[in-house]
């Protein structure tokens, strides 16, 4: 049996932050999102990982990899958190692509673009929220009711 010593030493170093990357959080950048095509599933990732178009997953030109990022759609404000791992988008006008998932959950797969937000809400694959925020289920962040 593990001591208690060792959980912590484990914990420690699973939630040991880049200061670098630490300073992201809260950015915040708009411009316009598209999604991957259906022929990208299954290939590698810039992260070296297989693209999986269920995941809820991104590419960005310049986020560090595994930084957790918060889209909203800017016309049916629906939204979403993705991890980036992948470099993107090529096309010079666009600010993420998606992968399908992410992209079906924000309503943009019949139009292919849509003018979004983006907020760092986390790094290194985890959702760092404010004191009085919460995740739901669906991946959204919403205020949490203060007891009095």
């Amino acid at each position: 049996m593990y001591s208690t010593t060792f959980y912590v030493l484990v914990l420690l170093s699973l939630i040991k932050v880049n200061p670098a990357s630490a300073q992201l959080l809260g950015k915040e950048e708009q411009g316009r999102a598209s999604f991957y095509a259906q022929m990208f599933n299954g290939r590698k990732t810039s992260l070296g990982e297989p693209f999986n178009q269920k995941e809820y997953t991104a590419a960005h030109r310049t986020l560090p990899f595994n930084t957790m990022v918060e889209v909203t759609n800017l016309s049916n404000k629906r939204t979403v958190i993705v991890r980036i791992n992948d470099r993107g988008p090529y096309h010079r006008t666009r600010l993420i692509d998606l992968s399908r998932s992410a992209a079906q959950y924000l309503g943009i797969l019949g139009s292919g673009v849509a003018n979004v937000t983006l907020r760092v809400v986390g790094m290194e694959g985890m959702v760092l929220l404010g004191q009085n925020e919460m995740i739901t289920e669906t991946g959204d962040i919403i205020e949490r009711a203060l007891s009095n």
